[in-house]
C-alpha cells in the first residue's frame, strides 16, 4: 500500500514566527490523503496541514500559535476545497472478482446437474 498526500492548498502568511519572530517566512500547507494499493486508488477525506518557517526552518505546532495565526487558520481552513473523496478500482480487482463468481457458478452447477457430463 502506497500512501502519499495531494496538495490542496499553499498560502504565504504575513504573522510573525514565534520562533524567529520574522513576518515573511510562515507557509501553511493543507494536504489531502492519498492511498493506492494493486487493487485500488482512493482519495480520502483525511486533510492535514503543517505550518513551516521558511526563514528559520522549523515547523511550528498548534501549541505555539499565536491567536493571530489561529484565527488566520481557522480561516483558511475554511477556504479550502477539498477533494471529493473517491474510490476507484483497478483491473486487478475487476479480475478476481469475475474469477471467484465463475468459481462459484461453476461449483453451483457442478452440485446442482452432476450428470451434466457423461464420459461414456
Amino acid at each position: 500500500m502506497k500512501e502519499s498526500f495531494i496538495n490542496l492548498k499553499e498560502v504565504a502568511l504575513k504573522n510573525n514566527c514565534p520562533e524567529c519572530y520574522n513576518n515573511d517566512g510562515l507557509r501553511l500547507t493543507f494536504t489531502q490523503k492519498f492511498v493506492e494499493t494493486r487493487f485500488y486508488k482512493s482519495i480520502t477525506n483525511q486533510i492535514d496541514h503543517v505550518l513551516e518557517c521558511k526563514v528559520c526552518k522549523t515547523t511550528i505546532y498548534p501549541v505555539q500559535w499565536t491567536d493571530d495565526i489561529d484565527r488566520v487558520f481557522e480561516y483558511q481552513q475554511k477556504a479550502i476545497k477539498p477533494k471529493k473523496a473517491s474510490k476507484y478500482f483497478k483491473k486487478t480487482f475487476w479480475a478476481v472478482i469475475l474469477l471467484c463468481v465463475l468459481l462459484i457458478v461453476t461449483t453451483l452447477v457442478l452440485l446442482i446437474k452432476p450428470n451434466i457430463i457423461n464420459v461414456f
